[in-house]
């Protein structure tokens, strides 16, 4: 029974170890450059079946492959420096050489020469080092049909090398994973919007509503952008303004007027009717996204002044009398339309300012404020920071008074389906 029970377990480790040698056997790499290694390293990483993404040089000589060395004035255009490169090792059973390769193509501007946008030099050359003939033969498949595609697009001659490997060396320490050792920065997008007919052809883009009022035009590449994604999850998704946001690609402005590179994702665009107000390359802090909207939405207004500059309405103030006696429903933000204060706790101080014994759980936060000799208690909204008031402790019955200025709020009637869904969101 004992030796029947080690055949057994002997066949299973001999099926196991031929399963990891087959996975092993579909494992490929290949050295591609198009520009600076930081984005292309992430980009590389974010397709389904790359294992590894690893920054490095390749294709150079006479001169040492670091950093230091090919970024020296004197190597700028030097042919023999070395190519800002990524060794990316594949799947083939997940993910095929030619699907990579259409990657490689589509994510940069592969008839630069010698740069990718405002990257200048030798080290920023387009190139594909390939490890088999397979690869290489793949390779000029694909760049002869890209070819045809951009020629058609006004596009020049693309001038990507495609040649064997014969080494690569990996960078230094710090650049491997830069992106996420760097988490406000931006992606370099240089591609060129036209894509191989099967990967979501270039549709023409309705700008029309663009033209008309304010909004907000967020700007992402093809591919993946660590540094987009955080600006939605952690900046985004708590955003329920009346101003909209629009996602585009660099290459679907038309008809707007943009002044600013559009090279760098994400780049945010705050626009009035067709044109651009003001923008922000790369991952933008909500702190900075407010004020922004503060500046495209509130302008010279009393209400800039009192959400940024810590200002004051005054008593009996328009906006006031036009809240003090709203229907039933919630106060929001100005900016973000994040719920502040609810009119079940809205009471008439006499004071000439709204007055409420406490805000929504979470929608605000306390700091010290010792401005003009006083000293109070701020109030703020968690959501985008901007300054709404402060609280005392003369309300009715013992309880608070939030003293809130009427100019940084908007306010919904409770039953309205945008107020029950922003509710829901929220929960």
């Amino acid at each position: 029974m004992r030796q029947l029970l080690i055949i057994i377990s002997l066949i299973f480790s001999f099926h196991l170890l031929s399963k990891v040698n087959e996975s092993t056997n579909h494992l490929e790499k290949i050295v591609l450059g198009s520009g600076c290694f930081w984005g292309a390293e992430k980009g590389y990483e974010s397709l389904e079946g790359v294992v590894d993404a690893i920054s490095g040089y390749s294709d150079g000589k006479e001169i040492k492959p670091t950093y230091k060395e090919i970024t020296k004035f004197i190597n700028r255009f030097n042919p023999n420096n070395f190519a800002e490169v990524v060794e990316v090792t594949y799947n083939t059973n997940v993910i095929s050489t030619e699907s990579l390769l259409k990657h490689f193509f589509e994510s940069h501007d592969p008839t630069q020469l010698h740069r990718q946008g405002n990257d200048i030099g030798t080290q920023y050359r387009t190139i594909v080092l390939t490890t088999s003939k397979q690869q290489t033969e793949i390779g000029f498949k694909l760049l002869k049909q890209y070819q045809l595609l951009l020629s058609q697009s006004g596009y020049g001659e693309i001038v990507t090398e495609i040649k064997p490997l014969k080494a690569f060396y990996k960078a230094e320490s710090y650049h491997q994973n830069y992106i996420a050792k760097n988490p406000k920065g931006y992606c370099p997008d240089h591609s060129t919007g036209v894509v191989f007919a099967e990967n979501n052809p270039r549709d023409i883009t309705d700008n029309s509503y663009l033209k008309e009022g304010k909004h907000i035009v967020v700007i992402e590449p093809e591919g993946y952008c660590p540094y987009c994604e955080k600006f939605r999850k952690e900046v985004l998704a708590d955003y329920f303004g009346t101003i909209k946001i629009t996602f585009r690609k660099a290459y679907q402005l038309d008809g707007l007027t943009i002044k600013s590179d559009t090279w760098a994702t994400p780049t945010i665009i705050f626009m009035d009717n067709g044109k651009e107000i003001l923008s922000h390359q790369g991952y933008m802090e909500a702190s900075k996204f407010y004020q922004a909207l503060g500046i495209l939405k509130l302008g010279n207004s009393e209400a800039f002044e009192v959400a940024f500059n810590e200002g004051t309405d005054p008593r009996f103030c328009k906006e006031y009398q036009i809240f003090k006696d709203t229907p039933d429903g919630i106060f929001i933000d100005k900016l973000s339309g994040a719920p502040l204060f609810d009119t079940k706790d809205r009471f008439n101080s006499l004071s000439g300012w709204l007055s409420f014994t406490k805000p929504i759980i979470g929608a605000v936060y306390r700091q010290a404020d010792n401005s003009y000799g006083l000293r109070r208690i701020e109030i703020r909204s968690t959501s985008s920071g901007i300054h709404l008031g402060h609280v005392f402790n003369d309300g009715p019955n013992g309880l608070p008074r939030y003293c809130i200025n009427a100019t940084v709020l908007e306010f919904k009637p409770r039953d309205t389906k945008e107020l029950v869904k922003l509710f829901k969101e929220k929960t």
